[in-house]
């Protein structure tokens, strides 16, 4: 009896958010994007390729690169997780948080619960959650416990001079 498994490398698509110049590579049958905020090649999925237009999009909206973290550590209901990306203000509090899924994931309630969850830890006031197709902005109010989606992705100095 035989075997076959069939490998699928994931090929990029066409995104809801601007182009950019992706820096890729193939190497050992597999495709690699340059990683800015880390300075490396990783191996391309299809949250990677989201995370990437997102980084290269936040920068155009003036979120400055080196406020922002990739996969940051945090423990949620004991277990450990790492949040997609996170953008700091000039202080270094977090300012916002953000969840990527790949573009066949639907983005729905178990996904919106799930950055809620990172954000119990966070508690950064501004959340976002993407699949490269479908976005989705709120702002979080901790004083009375309400969540306000945006209608826009706002600039960097709007989320840090909010007049």
């Amino acid at each position: 009896m035989e075997i076959r498994v069939s490998l699928h490398m994931f090929e990029p698509i066409p995104l809801n958010l601007p182009p950019y110049k992706a820096q890729l590579k193939r190497s050992a049958g597999k495709l690699f994007i340059f990683d800015i905020l880390r300075r490396k090649y990783l191996q391309l999925t299809p949250e990677e390729w989201v995370r990437q237009h997102w980084v290269s999009f936040l920068q155009q909206m003036g979120y400055p690169k080196n406020l922002m973290a990739i996969e940051a550590g945090l423990e949620v209901h004991g277990q450990a997780r790492r949040s997609d990306l996170m953008v700091y203000d000039k202080s270094g509090a977090p300012l916002l948080l953000a969840e990527f899924k790949a573009p066949s994931v639907k983005i729905d309630q178990k996904v919106i619960d799930q950055i809620a969850a990172y954000n119990i830890t966070h508690k950064t006031p501004y959340l976002l959650v993407s699949n490269g197709l479908n976005h989705f902005i709120y702002r979080v109010n901790f004083s009375d416990g309400s969540v306000e989606a945006l209608p826009e992705f706002p600039f960097y100095q709007t989320l840090t001079n909010p007049e």
